[in-house]
């Protein structure tokens, strides 16, 4: 499993760089099956439903996307009962996706680049975005919710995951508004109660940031907006009890290439690095917004936040510099040497002088952060990510690491050279919540054999999975997903 290959004249490296490209194939056929090749056996007491999430339609006729995160969204089920697990999988019927669909071409240009054919006469003042569903999925108040943080969710159903529709959650979003795609639970330790906590934005030359809170049922319970100088470009946020925290990187949007039909939005953002990063703090009451410039980054995931006295700590995977894909630049041709590697960074924001610290915590390359779900919020000290199997540099996601925040000490598990995890997702075993006292499930796509496998490990020790779920097909690089108890066989 440590193994280092040579590939293509470069330096040895822990990864092929063609096995990797593979697991960007899209996956057209939508399967539904019995999973009965396991290595290890599924814990007896592991029952509920993993839910993924993510883009897997890369093309339509001749045309690739030009960035991945266009692609259409495609859910995933993997139910667990009495050690036997079931596995589905559909794309989200957008109305993008299904006009495309019968159209076999692309009918709407992408956020991140991707242009209709016809160069740009045929995109100019063509202002419409596909709502593409394929960055998240929660399952919360009864539905099952597939998110994409420029526009509303997508119901589904948690049982077959056909798609019932758009889904306005009871009214409190209006046609077009917005919901974003990496909310937190909070687990109510404080009022007893969990709620699920997300945001919106409406960016412009100011940005306005929304606040929902639902509880258990579904049920919004606050709402309040919050303007902020300048343009945001938000995916998720952090919560304390108290508080909502958002990293603002220094982003400046230029429309005019979007409106002329020559760019996508993504690809008409600049980042201004002389410029500060400004931490956004949001009372979770409603007052009025706290702003503390820090050193410039860019941040797409926290992988937690909570309080001590005057002060909220905030660990986040920073990078120097927005890891975009170039106008034009094939995004399977990634330079992984030339991109900054997300790391870890620990920021201390001192509500009553003003001040911010930032720590480096973690410098191999990492992303998609975890904790027990019951630490959301606080004090905590075990966490969990995907990352580098080289300890620096940047690189594709291949190991999970696990970090004790306390002692520094931390453990990897690795599938290099051929193997490429997804985000790990804390499953607490039954009735507890200690920080260890969980599973731990990633996709694994194996480059080798060009299928995906569902890797299940214990939070307590990473040294050998507790039982591989191996598919019958591969499921592309995906981004988020969640775990229910609730069962849906």
């Amino acid at each position: 499993m440590e193994t280092l290959t040579q590939t293509r004249k470069d330096p040895i490296r822990p990864y092929d760089y063609e096995e990797w490209r593979s697991g960007y194939r899209s996956l057209t056929e939508e399967y539904d099956y019995p999973i009965e090749d396991i290595e290890g056996e599924i814990p007896a007491d592991l029952c509920g439903t993993l839910f993924r999430n993510g883009p897997a339609r890369f093309e339509r006729g001749e045309q690739r996307c030009q960035h991945p995160f266009d692609g259409d969204g495609m859910v995933c089920s993997f139910t667990f009962k009495d050690g036997k697990a079931h596995f589905r999988n559909r794309y989200v019927r957008t109305e993008g996706f299904v006009e495309e669909e019968k159209a076999g071409k692309y009918l709407y240009r992408g956020v991140f680049g991707t242009q209709k054919p016809g160069g740009w006469l045929a995109n100019m003042f063509d202002f419409r975005l596909k709502n593409i569903a394929n960055t998240n999925v929660i399952y919360w108040g009864g539905k099952l919710l597939a998110l994409w943080e420029a526009a509303e969710p997508h119901r589904l159903d948690p049982h077959t995951l056909e798609t019932i529709g758009i889904d306005y959650l009871d009214g409190v979003l209006k046609p077009g508004g917005a919901f974003a795609a990496h909310p937190w639970m909070d687990p109510g330790i404080e009022t007893g109660a969990p709620r699920l906590v997300n945001f919106s934005l409406k960016p412009g030359l100011s940005t306005t940031i929304t606040i929902y809170e639902f509880d258990e049922a579904g049920n919004l319970m606050l709402e309040h907006s919050h303007p902020i100088p300048g343009f945001a470009f938000i995916h998720d946020f952090a919560i304390t009890p108290k508080a909502c925290i958002f990293f603002q990187a220094p982003a400046f949007f230029n429309p005019v290439p979007f409106l002329l039909g020559i760019k996508g939005p993504g690809e008409c953002l600049d980042f201004k690095l002389e410029k500060p990063t400004q931490i956004v703090v949001i009372p979770r009451d409603g007052s009025k917004a706290e702003i503390y410039p820090v050193q410039s980054g860019f941040v797409f995931h926290h992988a937690n936040a909570f309080e001590e006295g005057d002060e909220i700590i905030v660990d986040s995977v920073c990078y120097g510099f927005f890891p975009s894909v170039k106008e034009g630049q094939d995004f399977l041709d990634v330079d992984f040497d030339a991109l900054a590697p997300g790391q870890l960074w620990r920021s201390r924001i001192n509500r009553k002088t003003g001040e911010v610290t930032r720590t480096l915590i973690e410098e191999r390359c990492c992303e998609f952060p975890y904790v027990h779900p019951h630490n959301a919020g606080h004090p905590y000290r075990m966490l969990y990510m995907g990352a580098a199997h080289e300890p620096r540099g940047n690189a594709p996601l291949q190991a999970i690491l696990k970090r004790d925040m306390e002692t520094g000490e931390t453990q990897l598990w690795s599938v290099a050279p051929s193997g490429y995890v997804s985000e790990p997702i804390f499953v607490p075993f039954p009735g507890k919540t200690g920080e260890e006292e969980g599973w731990l499930m990633t996709l694994v796509y194996n480059g080798q054999t060009r299928k995906s496998e569902l890797v299940i490990l214990d939070a307590r020790n990473l040294r050998e999975p507790v039982a591989k779920l191996k598919l019958r097909n591969h499921i592309p690089y995906g981004l988020h997903g969640s775990f229910t108890s609730e069962y849906f066989g």
